[in-house]
């Protein structure tokens, strides 16, 4: 079965389009699930996740629905990374574990190793930001982050986000432990 065809919904949970100088944000759709699952199968991309990188298209199929049953409950804001001009999709940032209550939540991104070193994760991060801060009235947002991917720590913190922990041998992927930098940002903090 092919992946554009196995899914009845079309997308996501709507997310509003952010538009910055370079990128247009704007929800997962049916027809990213090829990008997604070359996204997620390719062992650059997936180096420091807390996961191992993706062997079979069901699990693009299986990512789509998770996402769209949290999205529901309002638990996951997941944006569609694409280039100004161009529909497809380069990338994926998120809004996660929101508590709307507790008024925080998490964050993660990623983008094709094809799109690194041109800043568009900081650019689409720094819009996700905003609208969580601005829009969903957030004032936490939290990064766990391989402290060996340096790139990923220096961008969190240009964004303003404190390194506020370090957990030990926090996962296991593919066999390897590896550590966590928590990082944190408040509302107060954020560098627009």
């Amino acid at each position: 079965m092919a992946l554009k065809e196995a899914f009845m919904s079309d997308s996501l949970s709507a997310v509003p389009v952010l538009d910055t100088a370079r990128l247009r944000l704007r929800t997962v759709q049916r027809s990213d699930l090829e990008q997604i699952y070359l996204l997620h199968s390719d062992s650059r991309a997936m180096r420091y996740w807390s996961f191992a990188a993706w062997t079979e298209q069901q699990q693009a199929l299986d990512w789509f629905e998770q996402r769209r049953r949290m999205g529901e409950r309002d638990e996951v804001w997941p944006w569609a990374i694409t280039l100004t001009g161009a529909d497809e999709l380069v990338g994926i940032v998120t809004l996660f574990a929101t508590n709307r209550l507790q008024q925080r939540a998490e964050t993660g991104y990623q983008l094709h190793p094809s799109q690194w070193g041109q800043g568009y994760a900081q650019e689409a991060l720094r819009a996700v930001l905003g609208y969580g801060f601005d829009a969903l009235d957030l004032r936490r947002v939290e990064a766990d982050i391989d402290p060996r991917n340096a790139p990923s720590c220096r961008l969190v913190e240009r964004l303003g986000f404190q390194r506020e922990g370090y957990l030990r041998e926090r996962w296991l992927v593919n066999g390897e432990i590896t550590d966590t930098a928590l990082y944190g940002l408040l509302k107060r903090d954020f560098a627009r």
